[in-house]
């Protein structure tokens, strides 16, 4: 019975497929050489870190990212709440272990985690606190706890979630806040002196703008926002595309108006 389901692969387009697919293979290694070389050698020498030790992820998101998909646990939210509950309550340790050991292995205090699921639009305020937010915390102070310094990405906008994720049981200065869309005079209202908020600067500006819209983004931005410390200059998303003029840009912007606030 096994044999028929290897006939497709005795088919030259998929055999072609695959030969592209080891070429894209080679290529990805040759990448990521690079990248540890820069990582660890070239940036080392002027003791910039590494950008995370580890990374993690929200209990829900492990569940709608790899286990029942957006569209399925949207419908068990409603037809199952009890055991999205337990789930995420499963999820917990696993999350907070799956951030701290290789953190342990490295010595980067920093866990990365993308919170994919707990944008405005995705979740009513209430599930947000109710599905979303209780699991999240636990993973938080799990690795707080532990000596580890979250970094929420927080991808979309958080502006409905601001007053949730300033909750007191978070020890004041344990982690960073990355912000996508986010309303950043907001974000400061809400967290500021309390945690570490960064990014904001719109993927669309890097590819599309100029170097003048840059300088005048970054400049109203640090002027909302950067006065006493605690923010990060950065981008809103992962930067897989950019003018380099329009990054070069921003760092810039950034040295020159950190300055002045």
């Amino acid at each position: 019975m096994v044999g028929p389901f290897f006939i497709p692969f005795g088919t030259p387009p998929v055999q072609d497929m695959l030969k592209k697919m080891m070429e894209a293979g080679n290529a990805a290694l040759e990448w990521i050489q690079a990248m540890v070389k820069m990582d660890g050698d070239s940036m080392a020498q002027f003791g910039i870190p590494g950008f995370a030790g580890g990374a993690t992820k929200a209990p829900y998101d492990i569940l709608g990212d790899t286990m029942r998909g957006t569209r399925g646990l949207m419908l068990d939210k409603f037809r199952q709440p009890e055991k999205v509950l337990e789930a995420c309550e499963r999820l917990v340790p696993l999350a907070i272990d799956w951030g701290i050991r290789p953190c342990n292995v490295n010595r980067h205090p920093f866990v990365f985690i993308p919170l994919h699921k707990g944008a405005d639009g995705f979740l009513s305020d209430e599930d947000f606190r109710t599905f979303y937010w209780p699991s999240l915390k636990k993973v938080l102070l799990g690795l707080i706890e532990d000596g580890i310094v979250p970094l929420c990405f927080a991808e979309g906008a958080y502006n409905d979630r601001l007053e949730a994720i300033h909750d007191p049981d978070i020890p004041a200065g344990k982690m960073i806040w990355m912000f996508d869309a986010t309303n950043m005079s907001e974000a400061k209202k809400h967290l500021g002196g309390y945690q570490c908020i960064g990014g904001n600067v719109p993927g669309a500006l890097l590819t599309t703008g100029t170097v003048q819209d840059m300088d005048d983004y970054v400049r109203q931005l640090m002027e909302d926002v950067a006065g006493d410390g605690g923010f990060i200059l950065g981008s809103g998303i992962v930067v897989d595309a950019a003018k380099p003029d329009c990054f070069k840009a921003m760092i810039d912007a950034g040295k020159k108006y950190g300055a002045q606030v």
